[in-house]
């Protein structure tokens, strides 16, 4: 199915979108691609990508990633205490067992507190042996809803230009929408 829109804009539920002549869409091909799960996201995305320098791409790509992240919401029951050795051990629980992503600065803030913890007394210790799983679960959470509602897709952009390894620290949660090729 290709569609091309007339202008870019956020989406505020009513998109005008333009069929093109090499295949126009049945009515039920677009009433599926409006009540698909990603349609806000997509109609977000300013087309043609293939004209977008690599920053452009980069930003939009932080952009979407950052619309989805502020979609899905934080648990709000706990399941049980975790024990665990390590933060980011126990990010990769709760991961599995809410079956959810992280959000890249809550994976790097992970990694940050176990680097700080070496050094210490207690760097042999597991996790849980010094912090409750509990509290320890719920500062993760507390993060998370910090990451996910509070940052801004250009500070993203800007985090991940710096990191040519960044891509090692996102979940996989938004759809390959469009190609990385030009």
């Amino acid at each position: 199915m290709f569609l091309t829109m007339k202008r870019p804009r956020a989406c505020d539920g009513k998109v005008d979108f333009i069929p093109s002549e090499k295949s126009p869409p049945s009515d039920v091909e677009v009433e599926n691609f409006f009540t698909s799960k990603y349609a806000p996201l997509i109609s977000t995305v300013k087309m043609p990508l293939k004209e977008l320098s690599s920053e452009e791409r980069l930003l939009q790509k932080a952009e979407m990633y950052q619309l989805y992240m502020k979609e899905i919401p934080v648990p709000s029951e706990r399941c049980s205490a975790i024990p665990c050795y390590s933060w980011t051990e126990l990010g990769k629980s709760l991961k599995i067992l809410y079956r959810q992503p992280l959000h890249y600065l809550t994976n790097i803030q992970l990694k940050q507190w176990d680097q700080a913890k070496m050094g210490t007394e207690d760097e042999d210790q597991p996790l849980d042996g010094i912090i409750h799983p509990i509290i320890a679960e719920a500062t993760i959470w507390l993060n998370e809803e910090v990451h996910r509602r509070s940052t801004s897709h250009q500070y993203l952009a800007r985090l991940w230009q710096d990191d040519p390894l960044h891509q090692a620290y996102i979940d996989s949660v938004v759809p390959e929408i469009y190609s990385e090729d030009p």
